[in-house]
C-alpha cells in the first residue's frame, strides 16, 4: 500500500484527462460543424418562406383571414411579412392587431415547418464563403472517419466508468490524504484502486491510450487548403451529408426510413444489435436500420431504390456476423458487378474478398471453404460449385435478385438450393416486382414459403398497404424521395423532336415490316438527316461547353454507333476549327466487353478532368456501374420498362452524386415513342403504388400484368391502322425477358431479337 497506489491513480487520471480532452475536441469538431450549417440553413428557410404566398396562410386559418389590406400593402410572400415584422404590418391601412396576431400565428407554424424539412444543398459548382465554412468544418470529422467516431464513443464510457473510481480512490493519490482519511475512506480508497488498475490494465491492453490520442490529433487536424475539402467533398459528398444529417438531426421520418413495416417487426429490428468492428464506413440511420433487418429476419428481401446504398448495408450485415466470429459468406451477382464488389469489400470492411470466377474458380472455392472470407462469383459459376449441404456460408447475399425470378431457369434454382441451405440470406433488389406480383412471390418463396403462400393469387390486387403488410416479415423497401434529402435535384425534360422526312421514311418502311425494334431506332437510320442525332448533339455540346460530363444510353448498339461516330466527328470538327469542343467519348459499353472492362471505362471516363462522353447499351450498364461523375443523361429513345429507364439514371443521381443531374428523354412525335410514353405511364403508377405505400385503386390482372409481347403486338397494330398500310413481311417481333439457359454476355441488337438474359451480362 503506498506508492503502488498512488501510480494506480495517476495513470486513471492521465487516461481520464485523455478521454475527455478526446470528447472536448470532438466536440468542438461538431460546433464548428453546427455554427457554419446555421447561417445556410436560415438562408435556405428564408428561400422557401418567399417562395409561399401568403394566400397559404389562408388555408391555415380556414380562410378567416383578411388579407386583401395586406396585398394592396405589396406583400406577396410568406418571407415578406416575415421580414417586414408585427410592427410593419400593424401601420397597413385596415389591418387590426387582431388579424396581425393571425398572421404571425399562422407564419410561425409555416416557418417551424420549414426548419423541420428544409435540406442544405452544397452547390459544387458555386462555392461561396459559407458554404466553405461548411466543408471544411465536416472535413475534419470525414477525414478522422468512424475510428473516431469509435475512439469517441470508447472514451465516454470510459469516463463515467473511472470517474466515480477516481473520486473514491482519491484519499490513495497521497500520503497525507490516506494518513487523515478514516478506516471506512481509505478501505474504499484501496478498492477503488484494485478496480482502477484492473481497468486501466484492460485499456492498455487493448491500446486505448495510442487510439484515444490518434483520435485527437486527427480531429485537430485542418484540410491543407479550401480546395483540397471541396475536392474531396466532391469525392466522397455521401459521408459528408451523412454526417451533416447526423449533426443537425434532420433525419427522415422514421417510418419511411423504416420501410413503414409494422410496429411488432420494426420494434424487433431495432433491438437488433450492430458491431462495426470490421466495418470502415459510417451508416446513416436508415441503413443501420436495413443491415439490422437482415440480421434480425435472417432471410429477406432488401428492395430499397437505386442509389441508397444497398451494398454498404449487405457489408454491415456481413461484419457484423464476422465480428461474432463467422467466417464464410457468400456474394452472387451479375459478372458486371464482381469488380464493384470486390472494391466495395476492401474499401468498406477489414475483410478479405476472394473472386470465385475464371478458369481457377473451383480452386479459389476450395480456399474460401477453407480459408473463409467474403467470396464473390457470379449467378453461371454458383452452378458449377458442390450442391450446399449447410454451414458452408454464414450469410448469402444475391445481388440483383431479380433476375432469378423464373422457378424453372437453371440459375434460379441453384440459388433456390444455396438459400435453403444457408441459415442467413439477403436478396437485394430496386426493382424486384417489375409490375408482375407473381415473379415476386416467386422470389419471396425462397426466403419463406409460410410468407409466400399466405399472399395468394390475388392478395396482390386489394391494394399496396395490404401487400407490403404481408410481406413485411421478409422484405424492406425505402424509396430516394423519403430519405435522401440531400439529393442535388434531378431535371428530367422530355425532348419531343418533329422527325425529318428521312426520319418518316425509315419509322413507315419498320412499320410495314411489322418490325416493332426497327420503329423504335428508326429515328437514327440517316444520320445526316436525324432529328433526335442532331438535338442529341447540341445537348452534348451544351454540357461540354458548362464542363460536364453526359452519359448517352440506348438499348441499341447500332444507335450508339451511329452516336459514337457522330460525336466523332463533331470533335474532329471543333479540332480543325481551333474549338475547345473536344470532350473525349468512351464506349460504348455493351454486353459484349468483359464484365471486369466495364468498370474500367467508367473509371476513365470519371478520371478525365473536365468535360466527357460516355456511351452504354442501357441494359449493359444500367446496373452496377456508379457513375456520379456525370450530371447529364440522355436517353436516345424511352423503353420497353418503366424501371430500365430508373436504374439508368440512378446510375447517375443517387447518393454521393454532387451536382443536380438533368436527364434527357430524346422522343420523335406520332409514331411508336408517343404510343409508348401513354402506356408505359400507366404501368409506372402501377409499380410505383405496389413498390411504395399508397393504394392502388380499380385495378386488374391485366392492367399489372400486360406483358412487354402484348404491348410491342398492340403498338404496331396501332401504327399500322394510323399509316394506312398493312402487314407485308413478318410478324412484329415482341421485346420479351425469356430467361434461356446458358446465359448470353451479349445479343446481337440490330436484329428485332429478344431482351438478352440479364445475369451476366450486368443486365436488369
Amino acid at each position: 500500500m503506498g506508492r503502488d497506489e498512488r501510480e494506480v491513480v495517476a495513470e486513471g487520471v492521465r487516461l481520464s484527462d485523455a478521454a475527455r480532452a478526446l470528447i472536448a475536441d470532438h466536440a468542438r469538431a461538431v460546433d464548428a460543424v453546427r455554427a457554419a450549417v446555421g447561417p445556410i440553413h436560415d438562408a435556405e428557410v428564408a428561400r422557401e418562406l418567399d417562395g409561399i404566398p401568403i394566400a397559404r396562410l389562408q388555408e391555415l386559418t380556414e380562410g378567416r383571414l383578411r388579407l386583401a389590406s395586406v396585398e394592396n400593402g405589396g406583400f406577396r410572400t410568406v418571407g415578406q411579412i416575415v421580414e417586414a415584422g408585427p410592427y410593419r404590418l400593424r401601420q397597413l391601412p385596415g389591418v387590426g392587431q387582431r388579424t396581425v396576431d393571425q398572421i404571425f400565428a399562422a407564419t410561425r407554424r409555416l416557418t417551424e415547418a420549414a426548419h423541420d424539412t428544409v435540406a442544405v444543398h452544397i452547390d459544387v459548382d458555386h462555392p461561396e464563403p459559407r458554404t466553405t465554412a461548411l466543408v471544411t468544418a465536416l472535413h475534419v470529422l470525414v477525414e478522422a472517419g468512424p475510428e473516431a467516431r469509435r475512439a469517441v464513443d470508447t472514451a465516454t464510457g470510459l469516463a463515467a466508468r473511472l470517474e466515480p473510481l477516481l473520486a473514491e480512490a482519491r484519499p490513495a493519490s497521497g500520503r497525507l490524504r490516506m494518513l487523515f482519511a478514516g478506516r471506512a475512506k481509505k478501505s474504499r480508497a484501496l478498492a477503488a484502486a484494485d478496480a482502477l488498475r484492473t481497468l486501466v490494465a484492460q485499456a492498455q491492453q487493448a491500446g486505448v491510450p495510442g487510439q484515444l490520442a490518434q483520435a485527437s490529433v486527427d480531429l485537430l487536424r485542418a484540410p491543407d487548403s479550401d480546395i483540397a475539402a471541396w475536392v474531396d467533398f466532391e469525392l466522397r459528398s455521401a459521408e459528408y451529408y451523412s454526417l451533416l444529417a447526423e449533426i443537425t438531426g434532420r433525419v427522415p421520418d422514421a417510418a419511411a426510413a423504416e420501410g413503414f413495416l409494422p410496429d411488432e417487426i420494426a420494434e424487433h429490428v431495432r433491438a437488433q444489435g450492430l458491431d462495426d468492428t470490421h466495418r470502415r464506413v459510417s451508416l446513416r440511420g436508415y441503413q443501420a436500420f436495413g443491415a439490422r433487418f437482415a440480421l434480425a429476419r435472417r432471410k429477406v428481401m432488401l428492395g430499397d431504390e437505386m442509389g441508397l446504398g444497398k451494398t454498404i448495408q449487405a457489408i454491415a450485415a456481413v461484419a457484423h456476423l464476422a465480428a461474432e466470429g463467422r467466417n464464410r459468406f457468400l456474394v452472387v451477382c451479375p459478372a458486371g458487378v464482381l469488380v464493384n464488389w470486390t472494391r466495395e469489400i476492401e474499401a468498406r470492411s477489414t475483410l478479405r474478398p476472394t473472386v470465385l470466377h475464371g478458369p481457377d474458380r473451383h480452386a479459389a472455392f476450395d480456399d474460401w471453404q477453407g480459408r473463409g472470407g467474403v467470396a464473390v462469383t457470379t449467378f453461371d459459376a454458383l452452378r458449377g460449385f458442390p450442391e450446399p449441404a449447410g454451414g458452408e456460408a454464414d450469410l448469402l447475399v444475391v445481388d440483383e435478385a431479380h433476375t432469378v425470378k423464373n422457378p424453372k431457369a437453371l440459375r434460379s434454382q441453384a440459388v433456390a438450393r444455396w438459400t435453403e441451405r444457408c441459415e442467413r440470406a439477403l436478396f437485394m433488389t430496386g426493382t424486384p416486382m417489375e409490375n408482375r406480383p407473381a415473379e415476386f412471390r416467386n422470389l419471396v418463396r425462397m426466403l419463406d414459403g409460410d410468407v409466400a403462400d399466405s399472399l395468394g393469387e390475388r392478395d396482390a390486387l386489394i391494394g399496396s398497404v395490404a401487400f407490403r403488410k404481408a410481406v413485411a416479415p421478409v422484405y424492406l423497401r425505402r424509396n430516394q424521395d423519403d430519405v435522401l434529402t440531400e439529393l442535388p435535384s434531378l431535371q428530367q425534360t422530355d425532348e419531343w423532336e418533329t422527325p425529318s422526312a428521312a426520319d418518316e421514311d425509315a419509322y413507315r418502311e419498320a412499320v410495314i415490316d411489322g418490325n416493332f425494334m426497327a420503329m423504335r431506332r428508326s429515328a437514327y437510320t440517316h444520320p445526316e438527316k436525324s432529328a433526335k442525332l442532331d438535338r442529341l448533339r447540341e445537348i452534348v455540346r451544351e454540357a461540354d461547353e458548362n464542363g460536364q460530363k453526359t452519359v448517352v444510353f440506348s438499348y441499341f448498339r447500332d444507335v450508339l454507333t451511329v452516336v459514337h461516330e457522330a460525336l466523332r466527328a463533331d470533335a474532329d470538327a471543333d479540332s480543325d476549327s481551333d474549338a475547345d469542343g473536344d470532350a473525349p467519348v468512351f464506349g460504348p459499353l455493351t454486353g459484349s466487353i468483359p464484365a471486369g472492362r466495364r468498370q474500367a471505362v467508367v473509371d476513365a471516363f470519371t478520371a478525365v478532368q473536365g468535360p466527357a462522353v460516355l456511351l452504354a447499351q442501357i441494359q449493359a450498364a444500367g446496373v452496377g456501374l456508379n457513375m456520379q461523375a456525370a450530371s447529364v443523361v440522355v436517353l436516345c429513345e424511352p423503353q420497353i420498362k418503366p424501371t430500365i429507364e430508373h436504374q439508368a439514371v440512378a446510375r447517375a443521381h443517387r447518393m454521393g452524386q454532387a451536382r443536380p443531374v438533368h436527364v434527357h428523354r430524346l422522343l420523335a412525335t406520332g409514331g411508336v415513342d408517343e404510343r409508348m410514353v401513354q402506356m408505359l405511364a400507366d404501368k409506372t403508377r402501377l409499380f410505383d403504388a405496389y413498390a411504395r405505400r399508397s393504394a392502388v385503386a380499380e385495378s386488374t390482372p391485366d392492367a399489372i400484368d400486360v406483358s412487354d409481347a402484348e404491348l410491342a403486338r398492340r403498338i404496331v397494330e396501332e401504327e399500322q391502322a394510323r399509316l394506312g398500310v398493312s402487314l407485308t413481311k413478318s410478324e412484329p417481333e415482341p421485346e420479351s425477358e425469356p430467361e434461356p439457359e446458358p446465359v448470353r454476355d451479349s445479343v446481337d441488337l440490330t436484329k428485332p431479337e429478344p431482351v438478352p438474359d440479364p445475369p451476366d451480362a450486368g443486365c436488369a
